[in-house]
């Protein structure tokens, strides 16, 4: 795989927390990518930062910022490029929302919790991200969700925030295209800290849900989704683009 070397790459929610960020930030990092890591949480980028630049000698800008802010993100933009010139690949990764909460039962706030941090957080990055990746011919990945896909109970505004980031995705791609830019979409099943503790919780329903994923695991945050986001940003993923990968280990099929 080509390194990413003097590339600058973009993460939302790329901090330390226990989630799939800070996985993907160690595998560009370990890539040569410099990286720019945003989250409401400054604890968790400075923690990453200092990690992610000691073991593998990048450099690191940490921002603090609400997706859903449009001056916020387009401060963050400015940062990016004040500090290193350039801006090669956004990943949309950063996502809150009322998860296990039924359709009926949403009120607003919630409903516009996960569009604002999800889909317009995802569009604010795009925009003010494009005139500077369309300099590099660079990249954008986005992340959706099985739950949209799939149509997951109790996650309706979550559902319908990551179904809009990926009609989203899918224009960018069609429009950006002759700008050199490939924008692609990665649904992804993850062990994170929290499903790591609900294992614990509820052994029987992990084991049970275990049994419906060929791979007979959840995915790595770096290994597998980091490496394939690492991909899609690379060379030889130009040819890619308007794409949804299913990262579920087999459980993810569809037409």
């Amino acid at each position: 795989m080509a390194n990413m070397q003097g590339k600058v790459v973009l993460i939302t929610g790329g901090g330390k927390g226990g989630g799939i960020g800070y996985g993907l930030s160690t595998a560009f990092a370990k890539e040569g990518a410099n990286l720019v890591i945003t989250g409401r949480n400054t604890k968790k980028l400075d923690d990453a930062k200092e990690e992610l630049e000691r073991l593998y000698g990048v450099k690191v800008l940490c921002c603090q910022a609400d997706g859903g802010v449009e001056e916020q993100v387009a401060g963050v933009i400015r940062q990016t490029i004040d500090t290193f010139g350039r801006l090669d690949a956004v990943v949309n990764n950063a996502q809150n929302s009322a998860s296990g909460v039924m359709l009926a039962d949403h009120t607003k706030e919630q409903f516009d919790q996960a569009i604002f941090s999800g889909l317009y957080a995802a569009f604010f990055y795009m925009k003010h991200a494009y005139p500077y990746l369309k300099e590099t011919q660079g990249s954008v990945v986005n992340f959706a969700s099985g739950a949209g896909l799939f149509g997951k109970p109790g996650q309706s505004s979550y559902a319908a925030a990551k179904e809009g980031i990926r009609g989203l995705t899918r224009v960018a791609a069609t429009e950006w295209g002759p700008a050199g830019i490939n924008c692609n979409i990665i649904c992804p099943l993850v062990m994170t800290d929290a499903l790591a503790k609900w294992k614990e919780a509820y052994p029987e329903v992990y084991e049970q849900t275990i049994k419906g994923i060929p791979a007979g695991r959840f995915g790595d945050p770096e290994k597998d989704i980091g490496r394939t986001c690492v991909f899609l940003c690379s060379p030889d993923a130009k040819y890619i683009s308007g794409e949804t990968i299913t990262m579920q280990g087999g459980s993810g099929l569809r037409p």
